[in-house]
This record gives C-alpha cells, structure tokens and sequence, in this order.
C-alpha cells in the first residue's frame, strides 16, 4: 500500500511551528492504522563535513508506541542536530536498546568522491535499510526517495524534525559516524577529528592549509580539492 505524503501529513505546519515542537509519531500513526506495522525512519549525517564518511540510519519502533512507561524517554527526542554529545549517546543506546529493529549504513570516502554526496547519501541509507534484522513495510525518509528500493516509501522535508522514527534514525547515525571519527584521531594526527568530526572548523582548516589533506579528506568538496591540486604541484 501506498499512502501520499498529504495523507501522512494531515495538519500542515509552518516551518516556524516545526522547528519549536518536538517530532511526533503522527506519521507513523497514519501507517500503522492503515495495518503497515513496520515503519521504517530513515535518516543520513555528515553531508557537510570536508572529511569522513557520510552514514545513515534506519529504525523500527513498535507500532502504537507512545512516550510512557518504560519509552518516556522518546520525548527526549529530537533531530540529532540539536542535542548534545551525552544526550545522543544516551539516547543511541535506548534506541538500539527498545526498537524493533535499527541498522547503520556507511558510503567511504573514496566512493563518496566518485559518485557524489547526494548518491551516496542514498546508499548510505539503503546499505542502513539492509543492516536493519526486520523487513520494513514502509519507509519514512528525511526529503529524500530512494529510487534503487522498491519499498513504500514517503520523503518528508525536514523529516528529522518532524517524525519521532526519523529523529531517531539521526541519532543513531551521527552517534555511529561521530564514534568512527573519534577512532580517525590517532590514525590521522594533527587535524582535531576528535573535536570536529571533520567538519570545516577554524582548527581543521588550519591544518589542512598546514599539512595538507590526508586520505580521510574529501578530494571532491572544495576547499580540499584545491589543497590537493596545490601539494601535487
């Protein structure tokens, strides 16, 4: 089955209201009474980086679950972006913990640069879909639609801030990608990936213009590709 993104979405709010509410499960609510039980949130971290792989998660929450009892903590929830480092490992653990089912799919850097950050952003998210133990019956993703899968599915823009299986779905991914980096800081000295996870900081970009990108650097993004035309001169 189905189900349009105006039947998912019956309350249409501003953009103003989104960003102050909290997600909520109102579109998986709209599947679940439709008999599709294995909602599937879809989400991908670390588009904008200048270093690292791009990752994706993919979570099942129990259909009809609600923020009480023992998931109170699903109120906590939000798009990764604006939680702190301990709340989204706190919050990971929960999720791997309580879900259905939850998946983490990776693109590297190499086939990033080959292929593009929009595609692999799409195969880190179905490399997320095939790690995930249950098969979904309909995917609710963050703006994107994943035309290699024949699944059900329903892109929402700014999904992440919107349905509560997405938000979770950020969480675990940045958690997972956040952590790869973190092991990058003694293989690759020097550049703070530790600190700033590959993303375009003031201390990142100084060393880049100090010591020059190294294999974790995306040779497609600017500046790192400039920087790399320069050292091979």
């Amino acid at each position: 089955m189905s189900l349009s993104l105006l039947t998912l979405n019956p309350r249409r709010s501003s953009i103003n209201s989104t960003m102050a509410s909290p997600p909520t499960f109102s579109f998986e609510a709209s599947l679940w009474s439709h008999g599709i039980e294995f909602v599937a949130g879809i989400d991908e971290v670390g588009r904008g980086p200048l270093a690292g792989p791009v990752a994706a998660g993919a979570v099942i929450l129990p259909p009809r679950i609600r923020a009480s009892g023992r998931y109170r903590w699903l109120s906590r929830v939000r798009d990764s972006k604006q939680l702190g480092p301990e709340t989204r490992e706190e919050l990971s653990h929960l999720i791997w913990e309580h879900s259905l089912a939850a998946g983490v799919g990776f693109v590297p850097v190499p086939q990033l640069d080959h292929i593009g950050i929009a595609e692999a952003s799409r195969q880190a998210m179905l490399a997320a879909v095939g790690d995930l133990s249950e098969r979904p019956q309909h995917l609710l993703i963050d703006a994107f639609r994943l035309q290699a899968c024949s699944l059900p599915q329903t892109p929402i823009i700014r999904g992440d801030a919107l349905a509560r299986s997405i938000a979770c779905a950020s969480i675990i991914a940045k958690v997972a990608r956040d952590r790869f980096m973190d092991r990058q800081e003694t293989l690759y000295p020097g550049y703070g990936f530790y600190a700033n996870k590959g993303y375009a900081t003031r201390e990142h970009m100084e060393a880049l213009q100090r010591i020059g990108p190294c294999a974790l650097h995306r040779r497609s993004f600017s500046p790192v590709r400039e920087m790399a035309r320069t050292a091979a001169v």
